[in-house]
């Protein structure tokens, strides 16, 4: 790897040698770092890159060459949303091109949102010219001190020699590692500025690269391998919890293979959901504050538990003294050193590719002809799923939304991608969902954004043309990006959305009827007068239907999924239908609340959560 800056000319590349503004500049590198769409919205300062990436459209139109589209949206926010959407959707770096000011202060929440989550994304911000800077010039934002503290990195752009590494740096920053957000912020003399392109070269980040060649080089020994494979052999009901760094590490294949040959079963997080096939026989669903009741107690009662790439955050391990509290030894993989020992103890731990690493334990395992009779604990987990299975009101004459889920559920197969808002729709679709392969569940998880479900589903949906997308999304959730309508019916894309109309912020007014005594104050919606129909036919959606019949969710589930182009369907739910399981912040998978229709294995008194719990 190269160490220094500025790069020599690299005269492999066709255009090394030629003079070219920044922004030309700015827009060769995305080429180059082959980017299949910029999802963005222009202004002053970022004005010389729009043009730029105008002239390489009109460019490559006339020599019938690859574009790369841009994609407008209705704010900032969902461009930043989008490429992340994207970005999760593939694994490949997410890009957003923003205007100063406003335009880049528009983009906090999604860059907190994907390093929260480890999606790689690279936003690029116009910024007033150098000597402007700390002037409170028109639409000005001090970028880097801003997003210094929610981004993976931030550079700012002040010698323009250095932009077209900065550019290249930026995106072997987001994809290696632990993947993430980086901000570039160019002031618009950068952009205008003219130079010699030398066409490659990186900055030196020699640290970081240093700490990326040990994590490549750390391969997992015979000796830690043995180690691991003496505690399983001294298990008798070992349990992998795999979270999101099995999808961000691409290794999938890797963990189910290592669980099928050994016959361990699996737990997901949220952001794991994919890591294992749904309806593999291994698979015991997702964990956690509104996991599956079997999925919890499994964790309750597993003497080996085999962390790989997750975290133990608290929306999992509430109390993370008793979080698998008949576990003897914990294991623990992941990329990020930081996360060993930082919320629970382990016994053996491994930092490093996660792949490779699953690669050699079961590679290990299968030359020492390792075996293990565990027929005794999947009849134990088998009892579990049949007696906590999920269940709820099938007789109600209201429309429930599980229901609802289970019939897109039904047709989907486990094939679709489907992105959410954040709230009771969210963990709903999470439970109730199928899903076949890693990256076919886009969820905002740590950062918990609502607004994220239908900008994320445009970003995918450009992504993965051919592949259904569904946005399965709450009226509260969907009203904070609801001009994102606009932008997929003006790019034509077949995305469906469903919201699940509750009249309010249905998992805030599940807590105020839980915990405070019923009072809903600012949750609850039913007296407003907006009609999602009449937005979404304003929008151009030649598909926007109203569901308020329960003995019709069938029939227009089905015509909604089936439409050939995009498609709004609100369906009126049952207003206090619940998300059960449900274990309170501060509180132990012994005292989930598992509502009616779950039977529960102890009797849980609801408690309130500590004056200091997090929602």
């Amino acid at each position: 790897m190269t160490e220094t800056a500025p790069q020599p000319r690299h005269e492999a590349h066709p255009l090394a040698g030629q003079r070219m503004s920044g922004a030309r500049m700015i827009m060769q590198v995305l080429a180059d770092e082959g980017v299949e769409a910029i999802f963005g919205y222009s202004g002053g300062a970022i004005l010389p890159t729009y043009d730029a990436v105008f002239l390489y459209n009109e460019e490559h139109s006339r020599a019938g060459g690859r574009q790369i589209p841009l994609i407008v949206p209705a704010n900032e926010q969902g461009a930043a949303f989008m490429a992340a959407g994207f970005a999760r959707a593939t694994g490949r770096v997410g890009v957003c091109l923003v205007t100063s000011g406003p335009g880049a202060t528009n983009t906090v929440t999604p860059v907190r949102d994907s390093m929260a989550d480890s999606v790689p994304i690279v936003v690029i911000c116009g910024q007033v010219a150098r000597a402007s800077i700390g002037t409170d010039a028109f639409q000005e934002a001090p970028v880097t001190a801003i997003m210094g503290s929610v981004a993976k990195h931030v550079f700012l752009v002040t010698e323009p020699q250095r932009l077209e590494a900065t550019m290249r740096t930026a995106f072997e920053l987001a994809r290696t590692g632990r993947p993430g957000p980086v901000v570039i912020d160019v002031p618009k003399d950068v952009q205008n500025w003219e130079g010699i392109f030398e066409g490659g070269g990186r900055l030196p980040i020699p640290g970081y690269r240093r700490r990326m060649r040990e994590l490549a080089e750390h391969a997992l020994d015979e000796r830690e391998a043995a180690r691991l494979f003496e505690m399983l052999g001294e298990s008798r009901r070992p349990l992998i919890y795999a979270g999101g760094g099995v999808i961000h590490g691409a290794a999938a294949t890797e963990l189910t293979e290592f669980a099928a040959t050994f016959d361990i079963p699996v737990v997901t997080t949220l952001m794991g959901i994919g890591a294992i096939d749904t309806t593999h026989r291994l698979s015991m669903r997702m964990l956690g504050m509104h996991g599956a009741a079997f999925a919890n107690y499994s964790v309750d009662d597993c003497d080996f538990l085999i962390a790989v790439g997750a975290r133990f955050d608290d929306r999992v391990a509430g109390v993370p003294a008793k979080f698998a509290r008949g576990a003897k030894r914990i294991a623990q993989l992941d990329i990020d050193r930081a996360e060993i020992n930082k919320v629970k103890r382990v016994q053996w731990s491994h930092v490093g590719v996660l792949p490779e690493a699953l690669r050699a334990l079961t590679a290990h395992g299968r030359r020492s002809g390792f075996r293990q009779d565990l027929a005794q604990w999947h009849e134990a987990l088998a009892a579990l799923k049949r007696r906590h299975a999920m269940g709820y009101d099938r007789e109600s004459p209201l429309i429930q939304p599980y229901y609802v889920i289970e019939e897109i559920n039904k047709l989907t197969r486990g094939e679709a991608i489907i992105s959410t808002g954040v709230g009771q729709h969210q963990m709903w679709a999470a439970q109730y969902c199928d899903f076949r392969r890693p990256r076919l569940w886009l969820t905002s998880g740590s950062m918990g954004t609502m607004g994220f479900g239908l900008p994320a589903a445009i970003g995918a949906q450009l992504a993965h043309p051919r592949t259904l997308v569904v946005d399965i999304d709450g009226d509260s959730s969907i009203r904070m990006n609801l001009g994102e309508l606009e932008t997929v019916t003006t790019y034509d894309l077949p995305i469906k959305i469903v919201v699940l109309n509750n009249f309010g912020d249905g998992m805030v007014k599940q807590w105020q009827k839980l915990f405070f005594k019923g009072r809903l104050s600012a949750s609850d919606r039913s007296l407003h007068k907006k009609d999602f129909i009449k937005a979404a036919q304003a929008d151009g959606f030649p598909y926007a239907v109203r569901l308020d019949r329960k003995e019709d969710v069938p029939r227009v589930v089905a015509e909604f999924l089936s439409s050939p182009g995009p498609a709004f369907l609100e369906v009126m739910i049952d207003p206090d239908a619940g998300v059960y399981p449900m274990v309170g912040p501060g509180q132990t998978y012994e005292e989930m609340i598992t509502g009616d229709f779950i039977p529960s294995r102890t009797k849980v008194d609801i408690k309130p959560p500590g004056p200091s719990e997090m929602f």
